[in-house]
């Protein structure tokens, strides 16, 4: 085998969380292209079944399941629906994230109802998908989880995800030790990217972030996007990774 070779996921099933729109979209679509037949789950039918025909036009197989990912149930059956429709289940992509109020506030001003939420799809949202996809995976399998350069740092007005993603490493960290050697567990970080959810959140807009990617200091200098996220997910998920397990891979511009 070669080792552009090793990139290749033909053969492989790929659930991606969160797979509708952004990120989840970019890393799926990516995975597509790589070879790999892809599983959509979201709580927007609309927004999977078009991501699923994407997935379709580029020669895979694309399935599109609603899930609400805070349904403990729900992400069993996503889970087996995909191997009972695709035959098998060899890479999961927890992606699913984010706050449901798209508000910014200092810990002490946080509801209780919203640090639930968070903690629930940002950190045990990630575990019972991995939890339902080890079931059901077999040897050389991938886990990859979605996290955030805000779990290494203080984030202010963004406290319960930066805590729910920095539990996100120790959980990728746990589970690639507990899943080993059949299991690869690892994680993405990615730095700034300008998600609709990012903008919502900050009240910034798209022709903004040239000025917000410098004010930052982005060694790059400028804002990720959604598919820079793709090649590393193929990695991860691929056979060119399968000495690795246990790692957070930031992708970051330099941050």
């Amino acid at each position: 085998m070669s080792t552009l070779d090793k990139f290749r996921l033909d053969g492989h099933v790929a659930v991606v969380t969160g797979g509708g729109r952004g990120i989840g979209r970019a890393i799926a679509l990516g995975l597509a292209e790589a070879g790999a037949d892809i599983v959509l789950a979201a709580r927007r039918t609309e927004e999977i079944e078009a991501v699923a025909e994407e997935v379709k036009a580029l020669g895979r197989r694309g399935l599109g399941i609603t899930t609400d990912m805070m349904d403990m149930d729900q992400i069993e059956n996503l889970a087996e629906q995909t191997v009972k429709e695709m035959g098998k289940l060899s890479i999961w992509v927890n992606n699913a994230g984010g706050a449901d109020d798209r508000t910014m506030r200092n810990l002490v001003d946080v509801p209780e109802s919203q640090w639930d939420y968070q903690a629930g799809l940002n950190l045990k949202a990630v575990w019972a998908g991995a939890v339902a996809a080890a079931k059901r995976m077999d040897e050389g399998s991938s886990i990859i989880n979605i996290s955030s350069i805000e779990a290494f740092n203080p984030s202010p007005t963004n406290g319960p995800y930066a805590a729910a993603k920095a539990g996100v490493h120790a959980l990728t960290k746990t589970l690639a030790k507990e899943l080993a050697p059949k299991i690869r567990v690892n994680a993405i970080a990615p730095g700034p990217v300008p998600t609709e959810v990012f903008l919502e959140a900050t009240g910034l807009t798209m022709e903004m972030m040239p000025m917000v990617a410098e004010q930052m200091k982005i060694p790059m200098g400028r804002m990720g996007t959604e598919e820079d996220m793709a090649p590393a997910a193929i990695y991860l998920a691929s056979e060119a990774s399968n000495w690795v397990t246990g790692q957070i891979l930031t992708i970051s511009g330099g941050l």
